[in-house]
């Protein structure tokens, strides 16, 4: 029998893959992403190949992909498919993150926007939101600001880089869902800051946890940030600080803020706050979020009482 022949009822393929029959038939309907062969009772037949396209996509929902993110991976970048399909167990004996982030790096310093693309489908075909979004790109934006700052690059090439990667974020971003039992979050950069990149992917840390995050960008105007909080009254704020300059006034932001809203849990973050002395840090060492997820989550669990 051809694996285009269909072979399996719904039955069976829920059975097989451990999916809902009604999760499958709303896939079949939203995202048209395979069409069963029909019998003559009008009863769904799926092919092998339909069993191989499926099994991708519940694999990238398990690795904490949306269906429809999976889906619009599996379209837009259909090798992807083939490679976890056909040379799985290479992939699988050598972790190539780092390849990637070094070719995704080279793509970007020579504005080859189409390269990137195709770079980035890669690393999300093999590997999970949270690892390229947060360590495989998180790593990479660090590299690249400290190029900019030591002048290796231009500010061409790191904006170029930054529009790049805040658009591919941001498309994640708002595909995510929101509890509605935690917490609301604001989310902006410190006074002066304008390279907002790491904050951004802090803000999709939360939201893949659920949480509803106002996300504000660069740094605003003084004041405004008093009539944010007014109208929204979220639970935490969080600042980023990317250059050292910036700590200073974003620390007496803190002093105001925390003063003027004492039930606001305040939380800092970006690689500003690593240059600095533990002198200066030791006053604000309560507000340091610290460098990666795991650091992340116990911050959060020490102030919603998790602990």
């Amino acid at each position: 029998m051809s694996i285009q022949e269909g072979k399996y009822n719904i039955k069976a393929v829920s059975k097989m893959l451990g999916i809902q029959a009604g999760t499958l038939r709303a896939w079949e309907r939203r995202y048209n992403m395979i069409a069963p062969i029909r019998n003559e009772s009008g009863h769904r037949l799926y092919s092998e190949n339909h069993i191989k396209i499926l099994r991708w996509l519940i694999n990238k929902v398990n690795k904490g992909f949306t269906i429809s993110q999976a889906v619009n991976l599996l379209e837009t970048n259909p090798m992807s498919f083939n490679e976890q399909t056909e040379v799985r167990v290479k992939v699988d004996e050598q972790d190539r993150s780092l390849d990637l982030m070094d070719e995704l790096l080279n793509a970007l310093l020579s504005f080859d926007e189409s390269g990137a693309h195709e770079l980035l489908n890669r690393a999300f075909s093999l590997y999970s939101v949270d690892k390229v979004v947060i360590e495989i790109l998180g790593t990479l934006l660090v590299k690249i600001g400290d190029m900019w700052e030591v002048g290796e690059i231009s500010s061409a090439h790191e904006h170029f880089a930054s529009s790049f990667l805040r658009s591919r974020i941001g498309m994640i971003l708002h595909t995510l869902p929101v509890d509605g039992l935690l917490p609301k979050v604001v989310a902006v950069c410190g006074p002066e800051e304008t390279h907002e990149l790491g904050l951004l992917i802090f803000t999709l840390f939360l939201r893949r946890k659920g949480f509803e995050v106002i996300y504000l960008g660069a740094s605003i105007a003084e004041g405004d940030i008093d009539i944010v909080l007014d109208e929204v009254k979220p639970e935490f704020l969080f600042l980023s600080c990317t250059l050292v300059r910036n700590v200073k006034k974003t620390f007496e932001l803190v002093d105001y803020l925390s003063t003027k809203y004492a039930q606001l849990n305040i939380g800092l973050g970006g690689k500003g706050f690593s240059k600095i002395s533990n002198e200066n840090l030791i006053r604000y060492q309560a507000y340091i979020l610290g460098e990666n997820k795991e650091q992340w989550g116990n911050w959060l669990k020490g102030k919603l009482g998790m602990e």
